[in-house]
């Protein structure tokens, strides 16, 4: 103290202030991440932590991002070999620093660097060269990097950078590569290799000088049993374990999502919702049936398997059996848009229920219909006339739906779709048009898939959400739970593929299912659904090309109801859902109403029988039923002319009317065209016009009927009321006069196509 007093002031505040530069300089030397210029292979995990897959870092190396811990056994080994007095040093052991000097003068040259587990950690991280500068600059910053981190986390930093030979860099890569495991899972004398590997990865590793490797591995074996580490029987047995040989491919689940994984989150550690066990039953399932395809040329197959409760992803195929090599085999399916086919009905159906426009059996019009050019087809190519919503939803009726569509108006439909999760729909309304129920969009199989699964979540929200399943259904739509389970009931009734109904054999699971094909059959689905899960697949070409013969029923919906077996049963405890399937709607959630059983309408007075169903809230907005007449004093079931030409060949029981009065009868009705309608006019293949046929029904066929174009005769029809026109370009009208008198018009515009 006396000599400090005796310095000089300005000395003494040198002194203070070379200590601070010095203090400040020592804390500040060690860079915040030590590694940040590193690169790391893209790691992806299941649900449990467990490899599914990985990706080469960018230089090249098998470098796994550090982990959080280091396994017992390779941590006792490494500490063993490396840095005894590990737990015990500040970063620098100047007794082993000692005793390598020592040794390096007895030997002449250099044998030992007497360096720790810390002072490694630096030079892995500086990557300079092994001078005794460098060496006091390492014994330095290994102090400081003690100060920050614990031991712990300095074992794990050495693990997740140490050489292991070769481009295998970490201990996790080095595990994998070499014994096909995960660190956690590696024996005593497999441990103990992998520990001697950094030592001189370049001079002995299971590649080259193997005996010198089985000879350091031994001893460190035998100084682990002088230490209390493994008894006599792991000693033993350790040594009598061979060493690796050839390195081992890493997993490859998931291939597709892997992938994906690697362009959103490049050299990062990744743990997926998914679950390795079900992932590889589902790729099992898909590759045996994409084989079975392939004889066909269907030559791909995807499918997605979605936990309903909390929206995890259980399983991803993107494009089956990749390793059999065709064009198409890398391209991730289950995450690419394809045509929805008629995929999206289910989503229309409900919405018209929810908002109160249709009833679950509410009688469509099922008869040939062109508006504006937009022509649709059932798929059998068939028309009955008249189908309840629920079976025309059922069979995938598609003139129907494109009536239900008409009459929910295609912009709030797409807004429906767009709040549900569909994220490629991003055209306006007026692109898609009419035709976006029929595959006029395109979606892809993972959003599908979690649409369905939204409605059955939906369904058995309690409204108590916790942060999760808020966010799984935040702002989804379709809310209504009478609603959905109307359709869910509907979609039950749908034809398995095995032609086995699930009444009738108890093992068989309940399925709310749809299927969807795309023009030119290029797409085909099959989306199912139940309390528990969904499960989505697609079957085709990824190149686009059809295939005749390939549809949603007959390809896709078989594979989905495989993996559905495939699923383990869950205890369900929810009050709107008992062994996977849905109990009916509880009070509260829908209101009573008598509804007519002919026309699925809210009962009218001259109803003869009505049943008492549970509807939505909002159904009391649909009208009575239109069909149900008192005429001469009887109730009477009448439908529209149109509807009922074709509604009488399936329903023989259906009696037509005549009533003595025919003032408000109509005794015939244009199916096409619609007054008002917009008609292009084809040409031929040699630029001739190929002119209109117009069709027309008549409660009575055998009548004549007379057809005139502008007031102009054309014509006479009997028993088949069509009539092949070619108007010109602009307004016209057609009349047609039957044999009795009665007379009907209609108006329309015609267009050239150019």
């Amino acid at each position: 103290m006396k000599a400090w007093k005796a310095w000089s002031k300005t000395k003494r505040r040198s002194i203070v202030f070379l200590t601070a530069a010095v203090l400040v300089a020592y804390l500040f030397c060690l860079p915040g991440n030590i590694f940040k210029n590193v690169s790391y292979s893209t790691v992806i995990e299941d649900r449990n932590g467990e490899l599914l897959g990985a990706r080469i870092a960018d230089d090249g190396q098998w470098r796994f991002p550090p982990a959080d811990d280091v396994p017992e056994k390779f941590k006792a080994a490494i500490i063993e070999f490396e840095d005894r007095w590990f737990y015990w040093h500040p970063g620098v052991n100047p007794v082993a620093i000692a005793r390598a000097a020592v040794g390096n003068i007895k030997a002449g040259r250099v044998t030992s660097g007497g360096s720790t587990i810390t002072m490694q950690v630096i030079r892995l991280s500086r990557g300079k060269e092994r001078t005794l500068w460098q060496k006091i600059i390492e014994a330095t910053l290994a102090t400081r990097l003690e100060l920050r981190h614990s031991k712990r986390r300095i074992l794990a930093l050495y693990a997740a950078h140490a050489p292991f030979g070769g481009n295998v860099v970490g201990l996790e890569a080095a595990s994998w590569r070499y014994f096909g495991r995960p660190p956690e899972e590696l024996s005593w004398g497999e441990a103990a290799t992998l520990a001697v590997l950094p030592n001189s990865p370049a001079d002995i590793h299971p590649g080259r000088n193997r005996d010198k490797l089985l000879e350091k591995r031994n001893r460190l074996l035998d100084n682990l049993h002088k230490r209390g580490k493994l008894d006599s029987l792991d000693l033993e047995l350790a040594k009598d374990e061979p060493l690796p040989s050839e390195p081992v491919a890493l997993p490859r689940d998931a291939r597709h999502l892997t992938e994906r994984y690697v362009k959103l989150s490049p050299g990062k550690r990744v743990r997926t919702t998914v679950d390795i066990h079900l992932q590889r039953q589902v790729e099992e399932i898909a590759d045996q049936w994409n084989d079975e395809f392939s004889i066909t040329g269907i030559n791909d197959l995807a499918t997605v398997v979605i936990d309903v409760k909390t929206g995890d992803i259980l399983a991803y195929v993107g494009n089956a059996d990749p390793d059999r090599k065709r064009p198409g085999s890398d391209v991730d399916i289950a995450g690419s848009p394809r045509s929805t086919g008629s995929i999206l009905k289910p989503v229309l159906y409900c919405s018209l229920l929810q908002e109160g426009e249709i009833l679950p059996n509410t009688l469509l019009p099922d008869v040939p219909v062109n508006l504006n050019g937009f022509s649709p087809q059932n798929f059998n190519r068939q028309f009955v006339g008249a189908a309840p919503a629920s079976e025309a939803l059922a069979r995938s009726l598609n003139v129907p739906s494109v009536h239900m569509l008409r009459k929910f108006g295609v912009p709030r439909f797409l807004d429906i779709l767009r709040k549900a999760g569909l994220t490629t729909l991003t055209r306006s309304a007026s692109h898609y048009g009419l035709s976006l129920i029929l595959g006029g969009g395109e979606a892809t199989l993972l959003d599908i898939t979690s649409m369905y699964a939204k409605m059955s979540a939906s369904y058995q929200d309690s409204g108590d959400h916790t942060p999760k399943k808020g966010d799984w259904l935040h702002g989804f739509p379709l809310t209504d739970k009478c609603a959905l389970w109307h359709t869910f009931e509907a979609l039950k009734e749908v034809n398995r593929p095995d032609e086995m109904d699930w009444r009738l054999v108890g093992s068989l699971r309940k399925v709310a299912w749809k299927t969807g094909t795309s023009y030119g059959f290029r797409d085909a689905w099959a989306v199912g659904v139940t309390a528990d899960y969904a499960v989505g697949v697609w079957a085709g070409n990824a190149q686009g090309q059809g295939v005749p013969g390939l549809t949603g029923a007959r390809t896709a919906g078989p594979v989905m109801f495989d993996i559905f077996n495939a699923l383990p049963a869950k205890d369900n405890e929810n009050a709107y859902a008992s062994g996977g399937w849905f109990k009916e709607p509880a009070p509260g959630d829908y209101t009573l109403m008598e509804v007519c059983r002919k026309s699925g309408h809210l009962a009218g007075p001259s109803c003869e029988t009505v049943d008492t169903l549970m509807l939505p809230v909002k159904a009391v907005r649909t009208e009575p039923c239109p069909y149900h007449k008192t005429l001469d004093g009887i109730s009477t079931f009448i439908l529209p002319p149109s509807m009922e030409w074709y509604y009488r060949r399936q329903h023989p029981e259906y009696k037509p009317y005549i009533p003595e009065n025919k003032e408000d009868w109509a005794a015939m009705e244009f199916i096409y065209p619609e007054g008002g309608a917009v008609i292009y006019i084809p040409r031929q293949l040699d630029g001739s016009v190929a002119g209109i046929t117009f069709n027309l029904a008549h409660r009575s066929p055998d009548r004549d009927i007379f057809w005139h174009l502008d007031n102009e005769y054309v014509g006479s029809t009997r028993f088949i009321h069509q009539m092949r026109m070619t108007p010109s370009p602009g307004k016209h009208t057609v009349t047609v006069v039957d044999d009795t008198g009665n007379s009907l018009s209609v108006g329309f515009t015609v267009e050239e196509n150019k």
